[in-house]
């Protein structure tokens, strides 16, 4: 429930108080209350209406217990508290709009994104963290001071009006990607996937393509998740152990995905308005055109790499594409492009320059290599699957 229900709720009393800490403590209550209570009383017959009107409850009690003190904000919130204020702006479901106004421009991008990924996404500040390739107390900072910005800044929780939405989609977008990414593998955590990330950022997706119709990045961003929500039921085997995508049974991925997926990218194809998302996406969609691994087509791969990485150059993308380099040129080849990358607390840096070093026959290294990244990942679908591999090695 706590998983479902948190960036709803969190969304739903940010819009009626106007107040970011206010939301998210009176939401922690609520949930803390229902630990103490459903046990014995049972499941309410609507468990996220119950937890929504008792955070607001509790939220309404501490503004009246601050209002003593002046507090303009506490006073504010006491008094539009009685009903919910009506729905207005262009944007209508309370979850995206939350992003949206958490991507304000007085806010650095990474900061609208980690914000909104903390109080939308339910995500922790350690797996926010992780995302971000930074260490957990210097996201914490970032994520404190850009509430407190918000607050001293007097930043207005309203929804942005239809003309300023495009100067946010940036940031948007990045959010629900990294909502999904985390959806699809779990930074840490006994669970490899977390399907109602997954679920909810490709319904976010969704809403945002009827928000923002004629944005083919928008579309090529939904597209993008789509196809890769595609394979989930074929990326672990009956033994819950990861199977890498060259191994992977092509006959449990979802075809209807694939066609949604592909039918956008041919669409994006048409505008010819290339940009981050729509090339990935197309990369997604060569990858699905494959019967079988050894079909793939790794040359038109690369050349997407190439225009993927003029459009949106990083140390990851130069990651990805040296692994369809290593199809095309070899591992000695791509292992060169890989050493080059200053990547080191990222674990699947070491993990594909492991894989990269062992089909070189360089096993002492790749050995090296394996344990850099198991030391590096708190996922345990994750780190089992590189110990069997570094086994391996010696077998």
């Amino acid at each position: 429930m706590f998983r479902q229900e948190y960036g709803r709720a969190v969304a739903v009393l940010v819009r009626v108080f106007g107040d970011i800490d206010a939301a998210e403590e009176a939401v922690q209550d609520a949930f803390t209350a229902a630990v103490q209570r459903w046990p014995s009383t049972g499941l309410p017959a609507s468990p996220a209406g119950w937890i929504i009107t008792t955070a607001r409850n509790r939220a309404i009690d501490r503004f009246r217990r601050e209002a003593s003190r002046e507090d303009r904000h506490a006073q504010a919130a006491l008094l539009y508290a009685g009903s919910e204020p009506a729905e207005e702006g262009a944007v209508r479901d309370d979850r995206l709009r939350l992003i949206f106004i958490c991507c304000h421009p007085a806010l650095a991008t990474s900061v609208q994104v980690a914000l909104t990924l903390r109080l939308l996404g339910g995500l922790s500040t350690a797996e926010i963290a992780r995302a971000f390739l930074v260490p957990e107390p210097t996201m914490a900072q970032r994520l404190v001071r850009a509430k407190g910005k918000i607050r001293d800044a007097r930043i207005p929780y309203r929804v942005p009006s239809e003309a300023e939405l495009p100067g946010r989609l940036r940031a948007v977008m990045a959010v629900i990607y990294l909502i999904f990414n985390e959806g699809y593998t779990a930074s840490s955590g006994e669970r490899f996937v977390r399907e109602d990330l997954c679920g909810e950022a490709i319904r976010l997706g969704r809403l945002l393509a009827e928000l923002m119709p004629d944005e083919p990045e928008v579309r090529g961003l939904l597209a993008l998740m789509l196809l890769i929500e595609s394979r989930r039921a074929s990326r672990t085997n009956s033994d819950g152990d990861l199977v890498l995508l060259a191994d992977q049974d092509r006959g449990l991925w979802d075809r209807g995905l694939i066609a949604e997926g592909q039918a956008i990218v041919r669409q994006c194809l048409e505008r010819n308005r290339p940009g981050p998302y729509q090339i990935q996406a197309a990369i997604q969609a060569v990858h699905s055109d494959a019967p079988e691994a050894a079909a793939t087509d790794w040359w038109q791969i690369v050349q997407l790499y190439n225009q993927l990485l003029v459009v949106a150059s990083s140390p990851v993308v130069a990651l990805n594409r040296a692994v369809a380099v290593a199809e095309v040129e070899g591992p000695d080849a791509a292992l060169t492009l890989v050493d080059d990358l200053d990547l080191d607390g990222y674990h699947l840096f070491h993990a594909i320059r492991a894989d990269l070093l062992r089909r070189l026959g360089r096993n002492a290294e790749a050995a090296l290599a394996y344990e850099a990244a198991i030391a590096r990942t708190e996922n345990v679908t994750e780190r089992q699957f590189l110990e069997r591999s570094r086994q391996a090695l010696t077998s």
